[in-house]
């Protein structure tokens, strides 16, 4: 399979971005989508549909708060989506948009200094256009990066998340196509032992079918980074699955592989209700998770899992509203 076409359009995508302003991003953004561009972004930007709608809710404001952005990519690549049967094709840029915080984004208070923003995006290509587009992008971690946190001590480690430990994320040559086939393959078995973790006697024995030893787990804020399987589960896996019940896989909307690298997002891809203690919360009403989550695949086994969760969203759901509170301050 060839992706070139895909892949060209949205570079020059991104190169009309990275020469617009507050004023003249609308006008950016329209130069390479289609006119009825369906977008999905984080809480509080939510579902946008057209360049204008786009520019208004989440560009604009970020152009106006960051001054001197630049896109610092770390992976970038293309597959024909599993979901609809291969039908599609999607472009994934991973990475992070750097630049000095001057003014507030939805109740941040700038601190002048460097701010990078974590970010996932997974555009869906027809024809020469943009068709679809999700934006994920980690907000707790730029209020964190600020010195504004809002919630209590996670259980990994908060840090400025680099790329593939391989430096080779960015695939804008096509990579063999049996690579792909293999990476999504894994990934696919990697959530068949999810679903079916109760038929493991550990943790550690399900995790090491599909995973190297010494995984990296770049995890969202709220949660935090890790390594190695074993801190993994401690840090993550075992928490998430003793505070959390009633577990239900809403879908994929996309997911796909090239090379070695794949992933996938949902919109919802879980649906879950806090047993209590979850994230510093009491228990709660059922709350969705939107995710995506990003792999390396090294040989025959998994090396590193980036993780981007719609926490404002999840959080709003179970009545805390992290913005609101930092507005009323």
């Amino acid at each position: 399979m060839r992706y070139q076409s895909e892949k060209a359009l949205v570079r020059a995508h991104y190169d009309a971005l990275a020469k617009a302003t507050p004023e003249t991003v609308a006008h950016a953004l329209g130069e390479h989508t289609s006119a009825d561009w369906h977008w999905r972004g984080m809480h509080p930007f939510y579902e946008q549909h057209g360049a204008k709608a786009v520019a208004d809710s989440f560009w604009a404001p970020f152009l106006r708060a960051m001054t001197n952005v630049q896109r610092r990519q770390d992976m970038f690549f293309a597959g024909h989506n599993e979901i609809d049967g291969f039908a599609s094709v999607w472009v994934v840029s991973m990475g992070h948009l750097m630049g000095l915080f001057d003014a507030p984004f939805i109740g941040i208070k700038p601190n002048r200094r460097i701010a990078m923003l974590r970010y996932a995006e997974f555009h869906k290509v027809v024809d020469g256009k943009i068709v679809e587009t999700a934006l994920f992008c980690d907000l707790l971690h730029l209020m964190r990066q600020a010195g504004q946190y809002p919630l209590p001590p996670q259980t990994g480690m908060h840090l400025v998340q680099p790329g593939p430990a391989t430096h080779d994320g960015l695939l804008f040559q096509d990579a063999p196509q049996d690579e792909g086939i293999t990476t999504l393959a894994l990934i696919n078995s990697m959530i068949g032992d999810i679903n079916a973790h109760q038929k493991y006697a550990t943790p550690q024995e399900e995790l090491a079918r599909c995973w190297h030893d010494d995984m990296l787990w770049w995890g969202p804020e709220g949660i935090g980074a890790t390594y190695t399987i074993d801190r993994y589960v401690e840090q993550h896996q075992r928490p998430f699955r003793t505070q959390i019940k009633d577990r239900v896989f809403n879908g994929h909307i996309c997911r796909l592989a090239e090379g070695n690298f794949g992933g996938f997002f949902g919109w919802a891809n879980l649906t879950v209700t806090n047993a209590g203690g979850y994230m510093g919360l009491p228990a709660g009403t059922p709350a969705e998770m939107r995710v995506v989550d990003l792999y390396r695949r090294d040989g025959d086994k998994l090396a590193e899992n980036w993780i981007f969760i719609d926490m404002l969203h999840f959080l709003s759901m179970q009545g805390l509203d992290v913005l609101g509170r930092m507005r009323s301050k």
